[in-house]
């Protein structure tokens, strides 16, 4: 019974860190690579604006409308002025926007043991002293019969095989001079990631593709953007 009671303390003391790395992933940044080309946008003063899709098929819907508050609101940041209308903008902003349908990775990696000869699931050990080149007496552990806690139990060593979804995300942003039908910018910002929510992943692509605006044009840079109010992070 103490036996039992004392290796539930071990395994619980053992989770803590993984419980943390958890925590860590949960946490870690948003990514993107965002190109953007463009030839001299115009100063805010006097320019209005009006985001339209790029995709007839999203034009008058609901969720467009709610992405396109996004961009909006980082053009007004810009000191760009919103449109009444579509037709009465001096800039059109063409904004598209999608999510593939994921492909599967499967990683593996080592039990909780990681190897250690005291939670191996095949043998037991017993230390043997031997000297080594430098002269320095040492001890080593060979294994001598077998044993076990189960067939590859992942919580006393063997691998782990983990499979997971993997999405691409993207949107594309495209700024036109109305009157004069020119082409001032383009841009383009994709991520991986294990969600397919684009509730949660445009709002993140818009905020990288706004980071340093309008950057320098034919660069491709990784933007990160770090969850609840740490800076963002260019790389």
């Amino acid at each position: 019974m103490v036996r039992s009671s004392i290796l539930g303390r071990a395994l619980k003391l053992a989770t803590v860190p993984l419980v943390l790395a958890s925590l860590a992933a949960c946490a870690s940044p948003f990514s993107a690579d965002v190109s953007r080309f463009q030839t001299q946008l115009p100063a805010p003063s006097g320019q209005t604006f009006a985001v339209v899709a790029d995709d007839p098929a999203l034009a008058g819907g609901l969720e467009f409308a709610q992405y396109a508050d996004f961009v909006e609101a980082q053009m007004e940041r810009l000191g760009y002025v919103q449109a009444s209308s579509p037709q009465s903008a001096t800039m059109l902003v063409r904004f598209d926007y999608g999510v593939d349908n994921g492909r599967e990775r499967v990683t593996t990696r080592p039990g909780f043991g990681y190897r250690d000869p005291f939670y191996s699931p095949w043998y037991s050990y017993h230390p043997v002293v031997y000297r080594g080149y430098d002269g320095y007496r040492r001890i080593g552990y060979v294994p001598y019969r077998p044993w076990g806690y189960g067939y590859h139990d992942p919580f006393f060593g063997g691998r782990e095989v983990e499979s997971y979804t993997v999405y691409t995300s993207g949107i594309e942003l495209k700024i036109d001079n109305q009157a004069t039908g020119q082409r001032l910018f383009e841009g383009k910002a994709q991520a991986l990631s294990t969600s397919n929510r684009l509730p949660y992943l445009v709002p993140n692509l818009v905020e990288a593709m706004f980071t340093d605006f309008p950057g320098n044009s034919g660069e491709t840079v990784r933007i990160s953007i770090a969850p609840e109010n740490m800076p963002v992070k260019r790389r």
